[in-house]
């Protein structure tokens, strides 16, 4: 068995640990930047949802099996494998004690960008609480004529991260189905849409006053010049699953009790939660960054934040004792 191993930049400690791991199963292993070329068994992810994220936006076709494993001792919906439990996940993978779950995939196409989405892809204005007018036609009929601070199609394991903030359902994992949330639409009627997976997705005449940008899976972002066709990829992605025990019942009931006390939050709120869900530990000027949010409209969402609980602060002590790092405490990871 061969293992490659893709990790978050530094962690040099957690790196030397996880291939001591692999050296004491007698694994072979390699480490691979952020394409995958090498011929292997398996595909280690070593970091965060967002990591496992950027891995599939970066490697469209990859079709090797990918086990995620946190570098906390906290698990999370794609990286369920906490650090300190990877021994054991081994192990079991060694002795057949797994399994591989198939997951849709995405494919987002314009006049001259294509890129691929595990989670969800999302059209909103590049300025935050900003109405965008689009139309949504499936398999060219025109469904219906929008507007809205955005509009995302998420794949069925994103339907619990980014479309369930924004009013989504809960769609079992194995569902051939995607799913259409405008958020914030000024039509209240306006409610998610669940189409066939085979279905061609398209969003035309899209406008707004600050340019419309294309998001996948929070992270990449493309400015948006002409229609976008949304398609179920060709590949899927392929996760391991270790902790058989989990059913979806229980799956869901561990993201309603997350769910619980971010349903009244505003989207800004809820947007930069998310962020750090997916990213870990960031500064205000990283999360202005990624979230293309203006600074003020951070400084508010950071501060509901904060009182409910939901995230903490502590200071850089290591570059700039005046800098503050946010994260999600462990208490909040672990439901």
């Amino acid at each position: 068995m061969k293992v490659c191993i893709y990790a978050s930049p530094g962690f040099s400690e957690i790196k030397k640990y996880v291939t001591g791991v692999l050296r004491a199963h007698e694994i072979n292993y390699i480490m691979c930047d952020e394409e995958i070329n090498e011929e292997c068994d398996f595909v280690f992810v070593i970091g965060r949802d967002g990591d496992v994220l950027r891995l599939f936006l970066l490697n469209p076709n990859l079709n090797k099996p990918v086990l995620g494993v946190n570098i906390s001792d906290t698990a999370s919906f794609l990286t369920e494998v906490k650090i300190s439990e990877l021994s054991s996940a081994v192990n079991k993978i060694i002795n057949g004690e797994y399994s591989i779950e198939k997951h849709v995939r995405v494919m987002a196409t314009t006049d001259d960008y294509t890129a691929f989405a595990l989670n969800e892809i999302a059209i909103f204005p590049n300025k935050s609480a900003t109405l965008m007018e689009y139309e949504l036609w499936i398999d060219g009929e025109l469904v219906w004529r929008d507007y809205s601070d955005g509009v995302l199609v998420a794949t069925p394991l994103g339907s619990t991260a980014y479309a369930m903030s924004a009013g989504g359902v809960f769609i079992h994992s194995s569902a051939c189905v995607l799913e259409i949330v405008s958020v914030n639409s000024i039509d209240p009627s306006r409610r998610p849409l669940i189409v066939s997976c085979n279905s061609e997705i398209k969003f035309r005449n899209i406008s707004s006053r600050f340019k419309p940008v294309l998001i996948i899976d929070g992270a990449t972002r493309k400015t948006v010049k002409s229609d976008i066709r949304i398609i179920k990829a060709q590949s899927p992605a392929l996760l391991v699953k270790i902790n058989k025990e989990e059913t979806i019942l229980d799956k869901i009931k561990r993201k309603i009790e997350q769910s619980k006390d971010i349903l009244d939050l505003p989207p800004s709120a809820k947007f930069v939660l998310k962020i750090l869900e997916y990213e870990g530990e960031l500064t205000q000027k990283d999360i202005v960054d990624k979230t293309f949010l203006p600074p003020r409209t951070v400084r508010y969402a950071l501060s509901i934040l904060l009182k409910k609980g939901l995230i903490r602060e502590r200071y850089d002590l290591s570059r700039d004792a005046r800098r503050k790092i946010y994260f999600i405490p462990k208490t909040r990871k672990r439901q």
